[in-house]
């Protein structure tokens, strides 16, 4: 039996994601002054690049999320890093922004991992927006080995760090006294400019991650206020 055209895009290679990516784009659709939209996909796959095409001409589309770790991702294999810096290099012809999770499967994920990342993958995005998911972590807390790496780099105001920018999504939740100290340092190298609003799925609810953050993390209402009014560049 034949299938129907519908059916078969769903079953090729990237169908799934396709259809996934388009959903995403309808519910976005509905609201189109509360939301924007943001495709996704594996960037070790062979189709995503047509996938970048595809999305960059559709409606409501602001950028594209990457998660290395769901993805599998190494930034230390140079075949995996190489299909990673070609995808930033596409998403930025095409003027997108990205959102990325850089935190991987690898025991040992942080310093040289934020290095290869800093150094081999985002000089290809010179041009757009770079949002790192939790502080350069997984969630809940960061992973300050990493989170170090990018922090210098923006004291030392490396160029490549121009478009970079970080959101606190779980960052603070559950972590000690010792740990949220190190993070309000850390944002204070970062400079509170670059920190975003972000939230995971929920429990916790988006209000009680906001309260989570500003009740824990030892910055002042100064800072808090500068990062309560940032708006991600993508929103603009």
């Amino acid at each position: 039996m034949l299938c129907s055209p519908s059916r078969r895009a769903r079953t090729a290679p990237g169908g799934n994601v396709r259809a996934e990516n388009d959903w995403t784009i309808q519910e976005v659709s509905r609201f189109p002054d509360r939301l924007v939209a943001f495709c996704s996909f594996n960037p070790l796959k062979d189709y995503a690049l047509q996938e970048i095409e595809r999305c960059a001409k559709l409606p409501h589309v602001k950028g594209i999320k990457l998660h290395f770790g769901n993805s599998g991702v190494e930034v230390l294999n140079p075949e995996h890093a190489e299909k990673a810096r070609r995808v930033f290099a596409a998403i930025n012809e095409r003027r997108l922004a990205i959102v990325v999770h850089l935190w991987t499967l690898e025991k040992d994920y942080g310093r040289k991992h934020a290095e290869a990342f800093l150094s081999q993958i985002l000089p290809a995005a010179p041009d757009i927006p770079v949002q790192i998911a939790h502080f350069a972590g997984g969630g809940p807390g960061y992973t300050d080995e990493a989170l170090e790496v990018y922090a210098e780099a923006i004291a030392a105001n490396d160029p490549r760090t121009k478009n970079l920018y970080f959101d606190f999504a779980t960052v603070a939740d559950g972590q000690t006294k010792e740990v949220l100290q190190k993070l309000a340092e850390r944002i204070r190298q970062i400079g509170a400019k670059r920190v975003l609003y972000g939230t995971d799925l929920g429990p916790p609810a988006a209000r009680q991650s906001w309260l989570s953050f500003r009740m824990t993390v030892p910055l002042t209402d100064e800072e808090f206020k500068t990062i309560a009014g940032n708006v991600a560049p993508y929103f603009r």
